[in-house]
């Protein structure tokens, strides 16, 4: 979205948005075209091979796996702007799911991420990380505007909004302190999600200083049933804006999410709920010393997660290590460079082609 609103404002390009049922984000008006890529919806999908076939900047935010058997016309750009500013868990060449996959899979793998000329990122942290997770190895296809997502994150006049819209949609939140807990998806439990928060200790301890959000990643299908503590926890799922709730939380519970790494711009408390962290090692893979690399306390139970709260003894200098660390290109601009980056790439092409 952010992309597309910036490139509006620099280019009178058309902005054709392909969707796969996993995306359930509303562009509206903020492009000319949405379309359906899925083969249930044969005509918007027949209409999206046309579109992949004669754009001239192709732009993705995830694995596309059509990418290993494309072959793009002659000075076409893709770039991956992926979907988050860093990694906690293991992806791409680095997944360690990867022991058990043939050559061939691999090698299709390689051939996906062999088609991003360009692979935007908010940091060199994360060009070190998309150079072992996509087997880069020229430096000259890395961007490094920042990442487009984060600037919401500078925007004080969405903040204000935010919280009026909160406090409209939530009245009896009545001004407590907003805890937001957005954990991943595990594989194996992505309809049926087993929240391992104790609710009613957090709501025996906490309800009358804070409120709970629950934001379930958007794999996750099923809800939560939260009657018995209708004026405690929020189920805020349906936000599609995880950074737009980021704005007006007030601490933030994760576990191997990449939420943290946008939230730590705010320079707010985080924790660590790691329940399953050695069984997650195993199935996905973590980064080096998880434990040690997170800007907050790692815990792994519901009572560890009061006391921390009541301690209120968070490092917020480490937050900000942390940020400077991951979002060092990211200052509220990354939109409007990314989009006068792609400008110029088609304005050089456009003169080579006359």
């Amino acid at each position: 979205m952010y992309t597309a609103q910036a490139l509006k404002q620099v280019s009178e390009e058309e902005i054709i948005i392909l969707k796969d049922k996993k995306c359930k984000y509303d562009f509206g008006d903020k492009v000319d075209k949405t379309l359906s890529i899925e083969i249930k919806s044969p005509i918007e999908f027949i209409k999206s091979i046309y579109h992949l076939a004669t754009a001239s900047t192709i732009l993705v935010d995830n694995y596309q796996g059509f990418l290993a058997v494309t072959n793009f016309r002659p000075n076409v750009i893709c770039i991956q702007l992926w979907h988050a500013a860093g990694a906690i868990k293991r992806f791409g060449l680095e997944d360690p799911s990867n022991e058990v996959r043939t050559e061939k899979a691999i090698g299709r793998f390689q051939s996906v991420y062999d088609h991003f000329d360009y692979t935007v990122v908010g940091s060199e942290q994360m060009a070190n990380t998309f150079r072992k997770s996509f087997g880069i190895d020229d430096d000259d296809r890395f961007i490094y505007t920042g990442i487009p997502r984060t600037d919401m994150l500078f925007d004080e006049h969405k903040k204000q909004s935010m919280v009026r819209e909160i406090n409209h949609r939530f009245p009896t939140i009545n001004g407590r302190k907003i805890i937001l807990y957005a954990p991943t998806f595990r594989n194996e439990q992505l309809s049926n999600y087993q929240l391992e928060l104790d609710i009613h200790q957090l709501y025996q301890e906490l309800s009358d200083e804070y409120v709970l959000f629950i934001k379930l990643h958007p794999a996750v299908s099923n809800a939560i049933n939260m009657d018995a503590y209708d004026d405690f926890v929020y189920d805020v799922s349906e936000f599609r804006e995880i950074n737009a709730l980021l704005l007006i939380t007030d601490i933030l519970i994760s576990d191997y999410s990449s939420i943290p790494f946008e939230y730590a711009l705010l320079e707010k408390p985080m924790i660590f709920f790691a329940y399953d962290m050695d069984e997650y090692q195993i199935t996905s893979g973590l980064i080096e010393d998880y434990e040690q690399q997170m800007p907050g306390p790692v815990v792994f139970s519901t009572y560890a997660i009061v006391q921390k709260i009541h301690d209120n003894n968070f490092d917020l200098h480490q937050v900000k290590q942390f940020a400077e660390q991951w979002n060092e290109y990211s200052n509220g601009n990354a939109s409007l460079n990314l989009a006068r980056f792609i400008t110029g790439l088609e304005a050089e092409q456009r003169e080579v082609l006359v």
